[in-house]
């Protein structure tokens, strides 16, 4: 059987609510050396925020990352693929949509995130992508 989004994703993505200003999410991506944040109102996933968002529609924007919230960042109603979805299934999706990362939600709740180096760590465990995906974050 062809391996599933399960069994490459990363589990339990780090989340913060819309209302919390971007530095929240720039600090969260520093201390656990990740690209991107689900954003979430209440109970359920209202958005996606990497670290270019808050480069390209924050910094260069001149809002101040203190007061701006996330839900005036993020992209709204992203992509997803299911746990269950087949890995190549959810490449194409990838591929047609021209993201690098995509939320993971199965029954509407958000259980893990599934990026380019997952899928490529997945195929060819020692290609460059794969090594580089897998290196720990430069800080």
């Amino acid at each position: 059987m062809a391996p599933s989004v399960r069994d490459v994703m990363t589990p339990d993505p780090v989340t913060v609510p819309a209302d919390a200003p971007v530095i929240e999410a720039a600090r969260r991506m520093k201390e656990d050396g990740i690209g991107d944040v689900i954003v979430i109102d209440g109970d359920h996933m209202c958005g996606l925020v990497t670290d270019r968002d808050i480069v390209v529609r924050a910094v260069a924007e001149s809002r101040d990352p203190q007061q701006t919230p996330m839900n005036q960042i993020c992209t709204k109603d992203p992509v997803t693929v299911s746990p269950d979805d087949d890995l190549t299934q959810a490449g194409r999706l990838m591929e047609e949509n021209k993201v690098r990362r995509v939320p993971v939600v199965d029954s509407g709740k958000v259980v893990g995130i599934l990026s380019i180096g997952d899928l490529a760590t997945a195929r060819d465990p020692d290609s460059p992508l794969a090594s580089i995906s897998a290196a720990a974050p430069n800080n």
